[in-house]
């Protein structure tokens, strides 16, 4: 049986703490991170991942919008904002919304942490928490009928 890595805890933390309440998620996770979309959404997604920063490597959590064309999500990220009000008190200031961390073409809203021990269980549970949270704020917006 293969060894469980820190980003296969993080999503059987976050299946908790979302419950049934967004729908069945879909995930895909691998050495560096965890994608976690609903329904067909793939493009669509909430995310842990690993990523270079000038001092080294750290942890990116929350949303992006990664369609081909530039312009759908700008779309994604304006109807998102749009609706601000509704998920800002839950993210707070952390999340911070506009480019994707290494490539204009993308967006979200995230936040970067320092990287975590990948042998902390609490750390793993912290993830999984503040990354239920960009799910539960963000979903009732991004699936909502204009």
């Amino acid at each position: 049986m293969a060894e469980r890595t820190f980003f296969d805890q993080v999503l059987d933390a976050f299946e908790g703490f979302v419950g049934g309440a967004l729908g069945v998620p879909h995930s895909s996770t691998h050495r560096r991170g965890l994608k976690v979309w609903f329904g067909d959404a793939t493009r669509e997604h909430y995310e842990a991942q690993l990523i270079r920063v000038p001092t080294g490597t750290a942890l990116e959590i929350g949303f992006h919008s990664e369609h081909p064309k530039p312009t759908d999500n700008e779309s994604v990220l304006a109807r998102l904002l749009a609706a601000e009000e509704s998920w800002r008190p839950e993210l707070g200031d952390e999340a911070e919304a506009g480019a994707f961390i290494g490539s204009d073409k993308w967006r979200r809203i995230s936040e970067v942490w320092e990287q975590p021990d990948p042998e902390d269980l609490e750390a793993a549970i912290e993830v999984a928490a503040r990354l239920a949270d960009y799910a539960i704020g963000l979903e009732p917006v991004r699936t909502a009928t204009s």
